[in-house]
């Protein structure tokens, strides 16, 4: 006990903000003046707290085996400092690889994927409501200017994914994943094309088909419940987005599923994947128990691939990348601004998730998202993972489509059009 205690006190020293711990039994060690509290109830999470297994700690925490007192980028700069190593992982061993695959299959079924969908984007409307822009955008804003506020920077997205696609009047647009409409909408009602989104959470699909109905979309706009693999491939479209969409599909799947796209995607046609990408090269998850955690509390069954590893897929699928942007950073912020918008609304969040989930689980819902928005932020501004968009296209086999010969799309190869 006394070499726990000892390590405990050292860890303490070397943090980059105050931090104190109250042990179980009253007594409290770090500093007198603290930013950040915690207070444990056993012994062994006090372990788990000094091994720097962070996300074991941040369970305790959803399980009130711990409390934890401070703001949360307090939080978070400790908890990077506690790490006793890089959380990316590097075990690309052959069997580590197997089992992450077998893995992969059993979670990515169709059945698997709904159930996984609707764990995540179905806990609460009136939540995401909370601590997301008016829009209800919940993937990576583009902050243009540095000025902008969140709302600005989600706007900012939508236009930034259209532009790069060069969505015309008439085009046949199709918005996998399309969340609760943001994208889906911007492009019918900004770029007037004919718009076809696709979810498996039954929240979104009936809250897109309402706002379809309030600004007059019907005929135009259409949204569907329906996995990807179910879409008919006798109706193809011109421009294809697929945005937060690739982290659910699975190393397993990911052939396919780019295979998919193809088949959909008209010759010519342009596709923009938008998705989170890992730091490690070989498939894996963070370590000090942070995959664990965002997979048992947050996203069940997501995969994270290396950004090399997805354009490996892509060409597989017959897809040629025209352009890779990384907007890591954009995310960090967007991640933050989500967690201090949910700080701010803490007691209006409980209250809201208790009305659909019960007090119990609420308060337990509440623990993780704290911790996943937060602990995301740090991960995104400490490099640990990316955010890419792969602007693809289908090449048609012509030599005279396009601007320059052998552009086979329309792609001008050349970035001017999309900052004009």
């Amino acid at each position: 006990m006394e070499v726990l205690l000892h390590k405990l006190e050292t860890q303490l020293a070397g943090l980059p903000v105050p931090l104190s711990v109250a042990l179980p039994g009253g007594k409290r060690i770090g500093s007198p003046d603290p930013a950040v509290r915690l207070e444990f109830n056993d012994w062994s999470g006090l372990a788990t707290f000094a091994a720097g297994l962070i996300g074991k700690v941040a369970e305790d925490f959803v399980e009130q085996r711990v409390r934890i007192e401070g703001h949360m980028r307090d939080v978070m700069a400790a908890a990077a400092a506690l790490l006793p190593g890089s959380p990316v992982p590097s075990d690309t061993g052959w069997w580590t690889q197997v089992l992450r695959r077998a893995k992969s299959l059993a979670n990515h079924t169709p059945q698997k994927d709904a159930e996984q969908i609707r764990f995540h984007y179905d806990v609460s409307d009136d939540f995401y409501a909370l601590w997301l822009d008016p829009r209800r955008v919940y993937s990576c804003a583009y902050f243009r200017e540095p000025g902008y506020s969140l709302a600005q920077a989600q706007e900012a997205k939508l236009d930034h994914i259209c532009r790069k696609l060069m969505l015309q009047p008439g085009e046949r647009f199709l918005d996998i994943g399309a969340g609760w409409g943001g994208l889906l909408l911007w492009a019918a009602e900004h770029y007037e094309v004919q718009a076809t989104g696709i979810t498996l959470s039954h929240n979104q699909h009936a809250y897109v088909n309402e706002l379809i109905e309030k600004k007059g979309l019907k005929g135009r706009v259409r949204m569907l419940l329906r996995d990807y693999r179910e879409l008919e491939e006798d109706e193809s479209f011109d421009k294809i987005a697929s945005v937060g969409m690739v982290e659910h599909v699975g190393l397993v799947n990911m052939s396919a599923y780019f295979g998919k796209i193809w088949r959909l995607l008209s010759p010519g046609g342009l596709v923009m994947n938008h998705g989170i990408t890992a730091g490690a090269l070989e498939p894996g998850q963070l370590g000090a128990g942070m995959g664990e955690f965002i997979g048992k509390y947050i996203f069940p069954g997501g995969e994270l691939l290396h950004a090399s590893l997805l354009l490996r897929e892509m060409a597989i699928g017959g897809l040629e990348m025209v352009d890779t942007e990384n907007l890591r950073p954009h995310y960090a912020r967007t991640l933050w601004a989500w967690s201090d918008a949910l700080e701010a609304r803490l007691e209006e969040a409980r209250a809201v998730l208790e009305r659909s989930q019960g007090a119990e689980a609420a308060g337990r819902v509440l623990r993780a998202y704290r911790l996943y928005l937060a602990g995301c932020a740090m991960s995104f501004e400490r490099g640990w993972i990316a955010l890419h968009q792969f602007l693809a296209t289908r090449p048609d086999g012509r030599m005279s489509t396009g601007k320059h010969r052998g552009a086979q799309s329309p792609y001008p190869f050349n970035r001017d059009y999309i900052y004009r």
